[in-house]
């Protein structure tokens, strides 16, 4: 049944293919341009209060790459015409799409931020959303109720890990308000970062014992990101960061509630109740 629905759904896509202004794309029941690349075997879609897991990539409409990541989310119901969420619902599990909305609205409305230098006001953006999981918002508190029963004293336990830590290495910094740790390895001379500014970086991730779980030096591909949205950064960084200068290189410690908390990372690399150390440098703000 879900492999005549794909056909149906292509032969739609190719008949309406005149009538788009976008070719390629096909225009939704919620007057939403989309391009469908795979389907998956299930034939649910997504629906509000529902748990999300995907990788999404955020693109201009000449497809240049701003943003790219896997995210957990829950849907929310709203009217703006940018909601990534009223593109979620148009999908089940397994199925991977490109989307156009409008920057305005995704950027003022959803993000609450300032629109990027590099997209002009009252243009358009790709958001091409592959789903890897769907949770109905029971499914989802009813494992994460059974998980934390499970690991209800990991909290204490990461304390202690962090403390003998901090006092075998005698790092000589104390927490910010919020509980981060924050060393400069190498001044700063550029220019102080600010919200919507377009950032570049360098950051090594590992954990307290000293393996590394990210790189993108060892990758050689810096990370850009529009410093203040949502979905860019983990808490942590997002207050370092912001605390930096471009040229600057710092060493961030994060304990769990600024990292990935009680739940761990969507990728499973970074456990739950776990502290991580960062080491980031700025290499250029615009």
């Amino acid at each position: 049944m879900k492999t005549i629905n794909y056909i149906l759904l292509i032969f739609s896509i190719w008949a309406c293919s005149n009538q788009s202004p976008y070719p390629g794309f096909s225009k939704g029941k919620q007057n939403i341009y989309y391009q469908l690349h795979k389907i998956g075997e299930f034939s649910q879609k997504a629906k509000y209060n529902d748990y999300i897991t995907a990788d999404i990539v955020y693109k201009t409409m000449a497809d240049s790459v701003f943003f790219e990541g896997r995210r957990k989310l829950q849907l929310t119901k709203t009217d703006a015409k940018g909601s990534v969420d009223k593109c979620f619902t148009m999908l089940s599990e397994g199925d991977c799409a490109t989307f156009i909305i409008s920057a305005d609205e995704f950027f003022l409305k959803t993000l609450e931020s300032d629109l990027p230098p590099f997209i002009k006001p009252g243009s358009n953006m790709k958001v091409k959303v592959d789903v890897v999981d769907i949770q109905t918002n029971e499914e989802y508190n009813k494992e994460k109720k059974a998980f934390l029963n499970w690991i209800e004293d990991f909290g204490e336990y990461e304390k202690v890990v962090l403390q003998q830590f901090l006092s075998e290495e005698k790092l000589p910094v104390q927490p910010t308000g919020t509980g981060l740790f924050y060393l400069v390895i190498e001044e700063g001379k550029g220019k102080k970062i600010e919200k919507g500014d377009t950032i570049t970086v360098n950051y090594e991730g590992k954990f307290l014992h000293g393996k590394y779980f990210d790189s993108t030096i060892r990758r050689n591909q810096p990370f850009q990101f529009i410093y203040g949205t949502e979905w860019q950064v983990i808490k942590g960084l997002e207050e370092g960061i912001g605390l930096m200068r471009e040229g600057e290189k710092a060493l961030f410690i994060l304990p769990s509630d600024l990292a990935f908390g009680t739940e761990g990372s969507s990728t499973g690399i970074i456990p739950p109740f776990t502290s991580l150390i960062f080491v980031v440098e700025i290499l250029s703000v615009n």
